[in-house]
C-alpha cells in the first residue's frame, strides 16, 4: 500500500510502497478514506518530541472496515469507522477515572508495529495510527462505528481535533451553563473547544488568537467575542468582559508558551485553566502557587479531551447530524496522498482550520 514516510525529521514526506500486517486478536484493518492533519503530526515529524524512524504519522482518520480479530465484537467488515489514537482498556486506575487517553496498558501494538518496509525492516506506528496510508491496523478499542450518512472527511475530524476540544470542556472541566469562557488558540481544537462552550449554554465566550481572521472564523463557531491580545491588553479586555471577575475556565489549546503563561492571569477567582495544547518538549511554564492556592484557582491537564471515544464520538455525531456541531465548515481544504506536503506547508502558513487527505 502507499503511505507517507518520514526518513528524516524537518524533512518532506515521501510517498513509498509499504506492508500491512493482517489484525491480530483483539485489532482491526480500516482502510482509510479521510485523514486529517493534526500540528501533533507536524511536530513529530520535525522532532519536537522525540521519536523513531521511519515512521508512518497521521491519527485523524476515518474509512471502512476490512477485518477484525476474532476478539473483536463491536466493529464488523463493511462498517464506517473513526479511528483516533485512544488506547483504551476501561480497566486501569486511569481509565476508571474518565482519563483514558492516559490509559496505563501495554497493548500487543506497543510492542511490534504492524507497518514494514519492502525488505521487512520495521516502520515507527506513528501516533498508533499510521494514518497517512491507505490502510491501517490499530487495536480494537481505537476505533467506533458510526452511521454512513457523515462524510469520510468530515467524519475524520472526530477523531482529534473534534473530541479533544470539545472534550476538554464537557468532561475535563465539566462546565456548567452560565459559566464564562475564555479559549487561546483559534486553530481546530480551539474552534472545537468553542463549540463545546457554547453548546454547553457558555454566557460568555471569548475566543482569544494573534490572527483577526481565526478570531472571525471563531464567532462563526459559537464566541460571542473576540481578543486579539496583539492589540490589546488580553487580561483588561477578559476581566471587563466578565464583570470584572476574569473567566470561570480558559482553555489553552495551543502549544505555545506564551500562550500558557498568559492564561493563569485570564482566569476568575475559584476558577480552572484547562491545559489542552502540548508543546514541544522541554517548552516550560511559569506560575506564582501562592496565587494559585489563595484565590482557590485550579490548573486541569486534558489529554484527548477525557474523551471515550465509544460514548462521545456517537454523541457527537448526532450533534452534526442535527445541525448543532459544525463539522463540514472546519475543512478548508482536501488533498490527494501525493499533496501531503502542500497540505502541511498550508497548515504551517496558517491559512487551514483543518486539511484533510482523502483516498479514492
Amino acid at each position: 500500500m502507499k503511505a507517507a514516510v518520514c526518513r528524516e525529521f524537518a524533512k518532506p514526506l515521501v510517498i513509498e510502497e509499504v506492508s500491512l500486517a493482517e489484525p491480530g486478536i483483539d485489532e482491526v484493518r480500516v482502510r482509510i478514506k479521510a485523514c486529517a492533519i493534526c500540528h501533533s503530526d507536524i511536530i513529530f515529524a520535525e522532532g519536537g518530541w522525540g521519536g523513531k524512524l521511519p515512521a508512518i504519522y497521521g491519527h485523524e482518520a476515518a474509512g471502512i472496515v476490512e477485518a477484525v480479530g476474532p476478539g473483536v465484537r463491536h466493529l464488523k467488515p463493511g462498517d464506517h469507522a473513526v479511528v483516533t489514537l485512544v488506547r483504551a482498556c476501561g480497566t486501569c486506575p486511569c481509565c476508571e477515572q474518565g482519563y483514558y487517553g492516559s490509559c496505563e496498558t501495554t497493548y500487543p501494538l506497543d510492542d511490534r508495529s504492524p507497518i514494514s518496509a519492502p525488505d521487512g525492516s520495521s516502520i515507527h506506528h506513528g501516533l498508533r495510527t499510521g494514518g497517512f496510508a491507505e490502510a491501517v491496523v490499530v487495536e480494537a478499542s481505537q476505533a467506533v462505528a458510526i452511521g454512513k450518512d457523515i462524510p469520510f472527511a468530515s467524519a475524520s475530524l472526530l477523531a482529534c481535533g473534534v473530541i479533544t476540544g470539545f472534550g476538554a470542556v464537557t468532561n475535563t472541566a465539566k462546565m456548567p451553563a452560565g459559566a464564562s469562557a475564555v479559549v487561546i488558540g483559534c486553530g481546530g481544537v480551539g474552534l472545537n473547544a468553542i463549540q463545546g462552550a457554547s453548546i454547553s449554554g457558555a454566557r460568555v465566550v471569548i475566543a482569544m488568537d494573534l490572527s483577526d481572521s481565526k478570531i472571525e472564523a471563531a464567532k462563526r463557531f459559537g464566541a460571542t467575542h473576540g481578543v486579539n491580545p496583539a492589540k490589546e491588553d488580553a487580561a483588561a479586555a477578559v476581566k471587563a468582559l466578565t464583570g470584572g471577575r476574569g473567566a470561570d475556565f480558559v482553555f489553552v489549546t495551543t502549544g505555545v508558551k506564551a500562550a500558557f503563561d498568559q492564561s493563569y492571569s485570564l482566569v476568575a477567582k475559584g476558577g480552572a485553566v484547562v491545559l489542552v495544547g502540548m508543546p514541544e518538549n522541554g517548552v516550560m511554564s511559569e506560575i506564582d502557587p501562592g496565587t494559585l492556592a489563595n484565590d482557590s484557582k485550579r490548573l486541569l491537564g486534558s489529554k484527548m479531551g477525557s474523551s471515550n471515544i465509544h460514548r462521545d464520538i456517537p454523541a457527537l455525531a448526532d450533534l452534526y447530524r442535527q445541525g448543532r456541531l459544525k463539522l463540514d465548515e472546519l475543512v478548508t481544504g482536501t488533498y490527494p496522498l501525493e499533496e501531503i506536503n502542500e497540505a502541511i506547508a498550508s497548515v504551517l502558513r496558517g491559512e487551514a482550520l483543518r486539511n484533510v487527505i482523502v483516498f479514492d
